[in-house]
């Protein structure tokens, strides 16, 4: 028996790789993906930066103007009546307090009691009797108003209220209803004092201007002031009145605070004018400096030009005229 002996040659396989060319190609091309990857995800980083920093200005502007806003609109409300004049208890020229009721010392009574000047305001200072938290910032205007809760509130001692019919109303701080009011129709209202003002310094973000307002409340059972910190960023505030001059319920002029038409001791004062609207005008600045930012305008509000600043902090301004609904009633 043959046995048959085959020898079978493996042949060696061919074994191909990458060249060094094709190695230095894909590294390039990787590269440049790479690297556009970075400068869309730093440019899209940077969009979100700037939109953030836009956003974050808009909503601080609009909540200082709504602020402000809701409490200008209302103004001189008191309850059941919308005049001043008819309310006893109130600041007369010759009295500041008729009727002895207790007021914060640091503003003085007419600050609480002046319901004659729903709307009152300094231009470009600070000329409230009591001091301002850190100081204010110059060529700010200063605007308080005073009103009456849009809902009837509980009598409560030590809090500053109005009771009010038709055709009368009385400010009392004891808790108890005067005795001319419980046989006639009347609600009882508590009275809110607010003044708006620019700090130069924020409580919660040093170094950053802020919108500050000093309120009427009550703490411990006495009447006092409370100086809340409201928007910082808040630069400037200004205001302009609109005023009726021949009580024809439209605005004949706008015009500054302390305009002599309005200040019954000026030989041109008018005693038919009235308030019945108020511009404002708001610039707010960002928190913190911005790469490539140059603020390098000027911005009109009011009755000055703020600017140019030259700094890389992001400013806007923002404007509304507001209607005192209980002006013309």
């Amino acid at each position: 028996m043959i046995t048959e002996t085959r020898s079978i040659r493996h042949s060696p396989r061919t074994q191909s790789g990458m060249t060094m060319i094709e190695l230095l190609v894909a590294l390039a091309i990787g590269s440049f993906l790479i690297i556009g990857t970075v400068q869309v995800y730093n440019q899209s980083r940077q969009a979100f930066i700037i939109n953030e920093s836009i956003a974050r200005v808009q909503e601080t502007a609009q909540f200082a103007m709504d602020t402000i806003e809701a409490d200008l609109r209302m103004a001189s409300n008191w309850g059941m009546l919308s005049q001043g004049e008819a309310i006893e208890g109130r600041s007369l020229i010759t009295d500041t307090n008729p009727l002895q009721l207790p007021t914060p010392t640091a503003c003085g009574p007419a600050w609480s009691l002046n319901l004659i000047r729903p709307v009152e305001a300094y231009n470009n200072s600070y000329g409230l009797p009591c001091p301002s938290f850190g100081g204010p910032q110059l060529e700010s205007d200063i605007i308080t108003t005073r009103r009456a809760t849009t809902l009837p509130s509980f009598p409560q001692a030590g809090t500053l209220q109005i009771q009010s019919s038709r055709i009368q109303g009385q400010v009392f701080s004891n808790g108890v209803i005067p005795t001319d009011f419980s046989a006639i129709d009347s609600e009882t209202h508590t009275l809110l004092v607010n003044s708006y003002y620019v700090a130069l310094n924020s409580e919660l973000i040093p170094g950053v201007p802020t919108l500050r307002r000093k309120s009427l409340v009550n703490l411990d059972g006495t009447p006092t002031i409370a100086d809340q910190e409201i928007a910082p960023g808040v630069q400037n505030i200004q205001i302009q009145l609109g005023v009726d001059v021949n009580k024809d319920n439209t605005v004949d002029r706008y015009v500054n605070p302390g305009n002599p038409i309005l200040n019954h001791q000026n030989a041109a004062f008018i005693p038919d004018a009235q308030v019945i609207t108020a511009r404002i005008w708001i610039v707010v600045r960002g928190l913190t400096p911005e790469t490539g930012i140059q603020d390098a305008a000027a911005y009109q509000i009011g009755d000055v030009t703020l600017g140019p600043f030259n700094d890389g902090f992001r400013r806007l301004k923002v404007s509304k005229t507001i209607l005192l609904r209980n002006a013309r009633s």
